[in-house]
């Protein structure tokens, strides 16, 4: 009996998000201009009202305008949507958080962002280059304090700039160092990680409901086949035999199988697709629901492989 606009799941700051979001990651190289307005126009004509962004996909002014003309249009208001940015990695030190996100809303033409979370628990140099390497082409990291981000990400909150603070691709140990810093305010509502059939993620997903922290899943139906940043050991998820058996029972994908899987257990999802018809594919997994066998058999899937392995 789930209904898109219905399901949400509360944050433990009082506001709620959709389980289900269009994911708008992109390679700048090879993705048209406009190919991202489009892409969440329709997404949220056919009901999406989650939209995951970063300032470092190269396309929030895309996002932005998209959000702002169906306002115009009188489809949705401010507030139905909601939009998530991310704190990159040259940028935390704490006197660049609050900058970096009042670039990102002036990027989007929006007031506030609903969820703003630090991208990765590892920084890069500051500077202007987004992935900074040294005359030998290694990467050029920085020493940072993640208790010293997290308390810039706390003022942003305070000032109204997002409505709540969060983070991914964080493990536990990361976790708890925030969670036990002395002094905390607001603690992280939620942890953006890979997560799909093949890696599961149990340990962290208890950890995290007994905290209260929402487990965000990306790459949900697995990744491309870009071997210079996916590891490709792992057969394509969505070739999966079980998954496309269960598949044919409800008259549903492969995708649409590994979706569901993931929201019936209470994690969000934010498929990644600028396809119009896929794009409103994945938002048809409302109206079934898995069994508790099936549920069992999806989760004996898991190889506890990243298809992102993060290697930087």
């Amino acid at each position: 009996n789930l209904t898109a606009e219905s399901h949400r799941i509360p944050l433990s700051d009082g506001n709620s998000i959709p389980l289900l979001g269009l994911g708008t990651y992109a390679d700048p190289q090879k993705t048209p201009k406009g190919s991202c307005l489009e892409a969440v126009k329709i997404a949220i004509d056919a009901g999406y009202r989650h939209i995951d962004g970063a300032f470092v996909y190269y396309n929030e002014h895309e996002v932005g305008q998209a959000i702002r003309e169906k306002i115009a249009e009188g489809k949705i208001k401010r507030e139905d949507i909601f939009y998530c940015g991310k704190l990159w990695n040259t940028c935390h030190p704490p006197e660049l958080v609050r900058p970096t996100l009042e670039k990102t809303l002036k990027i989007l033409q929006l007031d506030y962002v609903d969820l703003y979370i630090i991208e990765l628990p590892m920084a890069f140099k500051p500077g202007d280059a987004l992935y900074p390497k040294d005359e030998n082409g290694k990467f050029i990291y920085h020493e940072t304090d993640l208790c010293a981000t997290w308390e810039a990400m706390e003022a942003c909150k305070d000032a109204g700039l997002a409505k709540s603070i969060g983070v991914s691709n964080f493990n536990r140990r990361q976790l708890e160092m925030i969670m036990n810093k002395p002094g905390l305010k607001y603690k992280p509502v939620s942890n953006q990680v890979e997560c799909h059939p093949y890696f599961t993620q149990p340990k962290l997903l208890e950890f995290c409901r007994q905290h209260d922290i929402v487990i965000v899943g990306y790459s949900p139906l697995g990744t491309s086949r870009d071997e210079s940043w996916v590891n490709v050991s792992s057969p394509p998820l969505l070739k999966d035999p079980v998954l496309n058996t269960i598949g044919k029972k409800y008259n549903k994908t492969a995708a649409q199988i590994a979706l569901r899987f993931n929201v019936q257990r209470g994690v969000v999802v934010i498929p990644k697709s600028f396809n119009p018809q896929r794009i409103r594919e994945n938002f048809q997994i409302f109206d079934f629901s898995l069994t508790e066998k099936e549920m069992k058999e999806i989760e004996a899937l898991n190889k506890n492989v990243r298809y992102v392995e993060l290697l930087m």
